[in-house]
């Protein structure tokens, strides 16, 4: 019972002292794994905090494994897609505890113009996890055919993120 309670005691000092955005000068990597319609596969991002409650970012994924769906198989250039986003850091806002962010935001791809909306949780000041969904609003071709529909639909994401 000692031992349970001193390990309590360590995972919540540990989690007081977390903090998923400072503001700025804040800087946040994540790695992780995302999923879709016909493929999943690995993404990296940065976000750097601006202001307060704003950070901008670079997003980077690319589809490891792609089902078959139009009887071509992608192309490297299929596969890969890098963006530019825009976060409203939201967690001070909502009053949430300060390991906790959400943030909605704008991002523009080699691909499409869309939307994104994640959230991160610190156990410590160093490490936490994070997830997201994101969406295009509007892509650059308007007659999207076979695999460009790979860069062109709803993702979810889910990894680990870090401060720097």
């Amino acid at each position: 019972m000692k031992k349970i309670s001193t390990i309590v005691a360590v995972v919540m000092v540990t989690l007081t002292n977390a903090q998923a955005y400072k503001g700025k000068g804040d800087i946040k990597a994540q790695v992780g794994f995302n999923a879709q319609n016909h493929g999943t596969g690995i993404n990296v991002s940065a976000d750097f905090g601006i202001g307060e409650n704003m950070s901008y970012g670079f997003v980077a994924s690319y589809l490891l494994s792609v089902d078959d769906f139009v009887g071509v198989k992608p192309k490297f250039e299929d596969r890969a897609d890098v963006k530019v986003r825009f976060n409203a850091n939201l967690g001070n806002v909502f009053k949430l505890d300060k390991a906790i962010d959400i943030y909605p935001g704008l991002n523009l791809g080699t691909r499409n113009f869309g939307g994104h909306v994640g959230f991160r949780y610190f156990f410590s000041n160093g490490f936490g996890l994070y997830s997201e969904l994101s969406t295009p609003f509007a892509s650059y071709d308007s007659h999207i055919k076979n695999s460009e529909v790979l860069n062109n639909q709803f993702v979810f994401q889910i990894g680990a993120s870090f401060n720097l």
